[in-house]
Parts: structure tokens; C-alpha cells; sequence
């Protein structure tokens, strides 16, 4: 080698390196620069100054405790209590929590000397350990308060309503109402309302005591009244569920059953005419290009709420998936295969069905089972938008902003289901594909 020859070979390793030291410092550069323009564009400083973590706190407790109100319409002065505040969990005549006592005077205590009094003509003392007593009185829209100036974060008030956040419990008071909040662990309710013969009494004392209800066997009664529960609605989610899941079977073995024929005009094997591969694969591309929620909403305002328009949206975006999917596993199979078939004089349609199909059924199986494992989880969210399934049970309770336990209960249950049908489509493909070593 030369010196010209060496000079030149010793600027290209000199260029190469510091090409090389370029991109070393400029690919960590780029990627803070690009992080920097996500802080500034999504705003991070300002969400973290928005975020209010008490009521993340208040509604992750909502999710594994439920709440007994204690009301008062400061008009007409009737008391009620009621789980969760609804009518469906409102204690029957004459009944009342112990910790609440008094006629004249309604006595709440709330724990570790946390009292609260609802007292004649719509007053109310508030009795909290280390700060002053607290008096309100209803008066028309507005309340007033001997509460002071400089109040603690704890106390929010205005002339409308009043607020007190305690560890023992929560109370409310506005010109029409007052309201006390207890908080108590577990889900109430859940096995049977406070009008069932069976609340309150154990496994046990059901499967082997005495009979409860003189007009049913114990656990007859008590199976009829879990499934008929008017508050936790355990018929209404069941039946949900069964939408949810007929919703992405309807939809996935609908796409397949299209998808098929149609990838055969889309393979180049099969298909010569390039005009018909084309239009088909732009079919393909076009139906999967536009999400299912959008499918969704134009459906349903084509054809109206309900399961069936959630089923035609996962089945349109699945038939483009399939399509691409089936057409490239029908270019890879064997043609050998294909040719052994023809030698026995077969026809086009035998050839594919005994030459093409059993080759690409491990793979079409395959991709069909995964797809309706992930449609139960797609169905749910299809659900909430065209009224259908659990998605619907679980938009109505977020939306209330109280059923934070109904929310955690909807939830658990799709997570069961999604994981039972992981577990289905992995048997169902071991039982037609067969599992490899």
C-alpha cells in the first residue's frame, strides 16, 4: 500500500469513527430532545398541579369498602338510612344501624369520639376531638356556621354547602339536606339485600340450620335471592357478560368466515388477475384502516344501539385483518401438496380443499382464536358505546361516581373472563392444531 493509498484509508477509518461518535451522542440527544417536546406538549407540570390525589385516595377506598348514609331533609326532618345512598340498600322501617340513636335528637357516632347530632328545627353539632364544636344551621338554600374564618383543608364551606372530610367518616350539609357518610370494609349487599330472610346469616346456618324462609328451602331461597339482587344486579351481569362474549364471537368467526374466500382473490398464487388482487387488498386495507370504535359509532347510528351492531363493527375491521393475514399464509403453502392432489384429477375446489386448507389451517386457527381471545376485551369497551354487554354496566357505574365498588366488581369479572377465554382458546388449539414439544 502506498502513502496515498494508506492517506486515504486513514481519513475513511477517521470519517467512520467519527460518524460513529455522531451518532453515539446525537441518538441520546435526539431522544431527550424528543422527551423535552412530550413534557411541554402534554403539559406534565400542569397535570401534576391539577391532580388531587384525596379524591384518588377517597375513590380507591370506594372500591373495597362501601359507605351507609345517613340523610335528613332539613325540610320535612324524615331520617333515612340507606347503603351507598340508594333506594335499592334503604333499611326498612323501624331499622337503623346501632351506631345511630336518639328520637328527638339523632345521635351518629362515628368512632373515636367523632359525633354528629341532628337536632330540631335542621341544626346539626358536630363533635370532632381537638376543634371546637361545630353548629350549622339549614336555613332555605343556605347554611349557616359558627365555623371560623381561617378554617382547616379538611373544611371546605360556602353559604350553599358545607364539607367535612374526618378519618372516621364524611358529612355534608346543604339548605336541602344533610348527609353523614360511614365508611365500613367489605362489599354489603352483595350476597343479599336487607329485605331478604337470608341477610345476615351465615354459610352454615343456611346449608345446615334451621329453615328460614317457611315458603322456600334455604339454599333455594337463598340461590334465587343472589341471582335476583336488586342492588348488585348479579342476573343483569350475567347476562352481560354473555353479550360481551356472543358479541366477539359473532364478529370474529363472522370476519373469518368472509376473510377466506376473499384472501384467495388477494394471493398472487391464486389469484392471476393483478385488478382483482389489487381491489381486494385495498378492501382489506380500507375495512381494517378504520378502527372498530369508529365502525361502532357509524353503525350505530345506522342501525341503532345494541349487541349486534358491536358484532358488525369488530366484524368488518376483523375481515381486513383476516384477509391480509389468510392471503399471506395461502402464499407460503406447499405446492407439492397442491400438485399431488391435481394428479388424482381433482378439481380447482378440490384442489383447495384438500390441497391448500389443510396446509393453512394451523396457522387460520391460530390467528382466529387469538383475535376472539382479544375481541372479549375489545367487546367490552364496543359495549359501553352501542349499549350492549359489560362495557355498558361499567360506563354506568364510572359515570355515577359513587359505585366506585361496582366499578372494582365489573372490573375483577372482565379480567376473569379475558383469562377464562385465554384459557379456552388455548385448549381449543391444542385439541385442533395439537401442541409441539
Amino acid at each position: 500500500m502506498n502513502a496515498i493509498e494508506l492517506h486515504a484509508t486513514k481519513g475513511a477509518a477517521d470519517a467512520l469513527f467519527l460518524r460513529k461518535r455522531l451518532m453515539g451522542f446525537g441518538i441520546p440527544t435526539a431522544i431527550l430532545l424528543y422527551f423535552a417536546y412530550i413534557f411541554v406538549a402534554f403539559d406534565f407540570a400542569g397535570l401534576a398541579q391539577r391532580a388531587n390525589f384525596d379524591n384518588a385516595v377517597t375513590l380507591a377506598s370506594d372500591s373495597w369498602s362501601h359507605k351507609v348514609h345517613v340523610t335528613r331533609d332539613n325540610r320535612s326532618g324524615e331520617v333515612t338510612y340507606a347503603i351507598e345512598g340508594e333506594r335499592k340498600g334503604r333499611y326498612p322501617d323501624g331499622q337503623r344501624p346501632d351506631w345511630v340513636s336518639g328520637d328527638e335528637v339523632t345521635t351518629i357516632d362515628l368512632g373515636t369520639e367523632h359525633i354528629v347530632r341532628y337536632l330540631p328545627n335542621s341544626r346539626t353539632e358536630i363533635s370532632i376531638p381537638g376543634f371546637p364544636l361545630i353548629e350549622v344551621q339549614a336555613e332555605g338554600r343556605s347554611v349557616t356556621s359558627n365555623l371560623p374564618e381561617q378554617m382547616p383543608d379538611w373544611i371546605s364551606a360556602s353559604e350553599r354547602r358545607i364539607a367535612i372530610k374526618t378519618p372516621e367518616g364524611r358529612i355534608t350539609m346543604t339548605g336541602a339536606r344533610t348527609e353523614v357518610f360511614n365508611y365500613f370494609p367489605g362489599w354489603e349487599l352483595f350476597w343479599f339485600t336487607l329485605d331478604s330472610p337470608y341477610h345476615g346469616k351465615g354459610l352454615g346456618e343456611i346449608l345446615f340450620g334451621a329453615q328460614i324462609d317457611p315458603t322456600r328451602a334455604n339454599l333455594l331461597g337463598a340461590v334465587s335471592d343472589w341471582w335476583n339482587n336488586a342492588m348488585w344486579r348479579h342476573k343483569d351481569v350475567a347476562w352481560a357478560i354473555g353479550e360481551t362474549i356472543l358479541m366477539a364471537f359473532l364478529g370474529t368467526m363472522g370476519a373469518a368466515i368472509i376473510a377466506l374466500p376473499l384472501a384467495f382473490l388477494a394471493a398472487r398464487r391464486f389469484s392471476p388477475l393483478m385488478l382483482v388482487r389489487a381491489s381486494t387488498r385495498r378492501l382489506f386495507d380500507f375495512v381494517r384502516g378504520v378502527d372498530a370504535l369508529i365502525w361502532t359509532v357509524v353503525l350505530a347510528r345506522a342501525f341503532g344501539p345494541g349487541p349486534l351492531t358491536g358484532a358488525l363493527a369488530i366484524l368488518i375491521t376483523d375481515t381486513g385483518t383476516f384477509g391480509k393475514i389468510f392471503s399471506e399464509a395461502l402464499e407460503n403453502v406447499d405446492q407439492k401438496q397442491i400438485e399431488g392432489v391435481s394428479s388424482t384429477g381433482a378439481k380447482p375446489l378440490q384442489r383447495y380443499r384438500f390441497g391448500v386448507i389443510p396446509q393453512a389451517v394451523p396457522v387460520l386457527l391460530a390467528q382466529v382464536l387469538y383475535f376472539l381471545e382479544s375481541n372479549t376485551r375489545s367487546a367490552t369497551i364496543i359495549g359501553a358505546i352501542t349499549g350492549g354487554g359489560i362495557g355498558l354496566m361499567l360506563t354506568q357505574a364510572i359515570q355515577t361516581q359513587k359505585d366506585w365498588e361496582e366499578v372494582a366488581y365489573y372490573i375483577g369479572l372482565i379480567v376473569i373472563m379475558v383469562m377464562l377465554m385465554d384459557w379456552f382458546s388455548g385448549w381449543l388449539r391444542a385439541k385442533l392444531i395439537g401442541r409441539k414439544d
